[in-house]
């Protein structure tokens, strides 16, 4: 029968279409399915490497701030010295000046000298310098009393008799040791 013969060669070729059709389409599913595992491998990579940069861009900023920290407290370090420095050269004249207002009793230049400690005082405070000046009968401490003499005295023994020269200290640094007379052990 010819019209079946037709028809299976319609078949047969129908088939073969569908056939050829169907392996065009594995051939673009495979090829999509690389292009597609091409794109993760590809996008996975950019993620390392975002996660890369993120990372040292953090260890950057850590650095840039603990840089800024230093150089800050180095700043404050130089000013302190410097500071510390100028309390070292003008505390001396500071004690010349109560010397003197202890010579001058009753003279002219008395009221000079006492105003010009006041001011100096206000600087001294303003730079943050305290004097350190013990009271007769305080026990003597070694990081900021030097003992210049033992004499005999109604204190108790060992303890502060009379201050000489009064020191002074910055925060928790002593700049200059007070000089003190020390009352003697009684024997």
């Amino acid at each position: 029968d010819p019209t079946g013969s037709a028809a299976e060669d319609d078949e047969e070729s129908l088939a073969a279409e569908v056939a050829e059709h169907d392996e065009e389409l594995a051939a673009e599913v495979a090829a999509l399915e690389d292009e597609l595992a091409e794109t993760r491998a590809e996008l996975l990579e950019k993620d390392e490497e975002i996660d890369e940069l993120t990372s040292k861009l953090a260890r950057v900023r850590a650095d840039f701030s603990n840089y800024k920290e230093r150089a800050k407290q180095k700043q404050e370090d130089i000013r302190e010295r410097a500071s510390e420095a100028l309390v070292e050269r003008v505390t001396p004249v500071r004690n010349d000046l109560l010397r003197a207002l202890d010579q001058e009793e009753g003279s002219d230049l008395r009221p000079g000298v006492e105003s010009t400690l006041e001011k100096f005082d206000e600087v001294l405070a303003d730079e943050g310098v305290e004097s350190i000046d013990p009271a007769p009968g305080d026990d003597v401490d070694p990081a900021r009393h030097q003992v210049m003499l033992r004499v005999e005295s109604d204190q108790p023994g060992g303890t502060v008799h009379e201050v000489y020269e009064p020191g002074y200290e910055m925060g928790d640094r002593v700049v200059s040791e007070a000089k003190v007379t020390v009352s003697a052990d009684e024997e």
